[in-house]
């Protein structure tokens, strides 16, 4: 029996508590289709989720929020707010333990130990190890990611912390497996730039001192979403797998018949 989804606008909400929220409806795939609305949605992590927002979540008809979030982001942020008869998914794409004494300095160092640490482009290389060390070690989180989508999880929210680094790249994967140009993909990506969509910086010293240009300029790096960390995680595609086809089945385990089960969920039919 076929799931009847609902019909859910393009226009963006303004919710309260909840950043980066987005409906990826409307890409355009390669052979000149579109992902359809109220099918696949993003945002940063929904444990601020004010009373509003969860009632227009909860709206959205959703079978699955996929968090991909670990135990210490869970630590800083707090669970997710809970919507009646929603899956909660939690698949962390970075170990609890990985990066923890760097995000501590990231809140608690002084600026001598930032400098150190996130100067002279540190900063964005750490960025783009990550995103190319997801591509290549969470490949099982990513097939079962698409696979769920493909079998009954959709209508689908994933979100990390800030959604756009885990989440950013999990969406791109499902993006890559309908066929969405990756121009498009990138355009999306992007939009997590937007003032109104950035996840705060959590610093333990709000002074001047604290959070001085200096300082804000050297962790702008980790809070940005920039083009190169993406195209650093689609080169690992193509130098790991060859093409986008052989990661996406080779990689990632999507059958043929899979791959046409996601297209009939998250694309427009027309």
């Amino acid at each position: 029996m076929t799931q009847q989804l609902p019909q859910v606008p393009s226009t963006e909400p303004e919710l309260s508590g909840v950043r980066n929220f987005r409906d990826v409806g409307g890409l355009p795939t390669t052979d000149g289709r579109r992902v359809a609305h109220g099918r696949l949605f993003r945002s940063g992590h929904l444990a601020n989720a004010t009373p509003a927002d969860a009632a227009f979540l909860s709206a959205l008809g959703l079978h699955t929020i996929f968090d991909f979030r670990n135990a210490a982001d869970l630590k800083l942020d707090g669970a997710d707010v809970e919507l009646t008869g929603v899956r909660n998914v939690n698949l962390p794409l970075t170990d609890p333990a990985d990066g923890a004494e760097f995000w501590l300095m990231v809140r608690d160092g002084d600026l001598d130990q930032l400098r150190s640490l996130l100067s002279d482009g540190r900063a964005a290389t750490r960025m783009i190890d990550s995103y190319r060390t997801i591509i290549t070690t969470r490949t099982a989180e990513h097939s079962r990611v698409l696979h769920s989508l493909a079998e009954d999880s959709v209508p689908a929210l994933m979100h990390c912390a800030a959604g756009k680094d885990r989440a950013g790249l999990s969406i791109a994967v499902s993006l890559l497996a309908v066929g969405v140009e990756p121009e498009a993909i990138e355009a999306d990506y992007l939009k997590s730039n937007d003032p109104h969509r950035r996840y705060p910086i959590h610093r333990t010293d709000n002074s001047p001192t604290g959070m001085s240009s200096e300082v804000m300029e050297l962790l702008s790096p980790l809070f940005d979403a920039r083009a190169e960390y993406l195209a650093a995680a689609f080169e690992t595609i193509g130098k790991t797998w060859g093409t986008t086809d052989r990661y996406l089945t080779e990689g990632l385990g999507l059958a043929p018949e899979t791959r046409e089960r996601l297209r009939a969920r998250l694309l427009d039919q027309s």
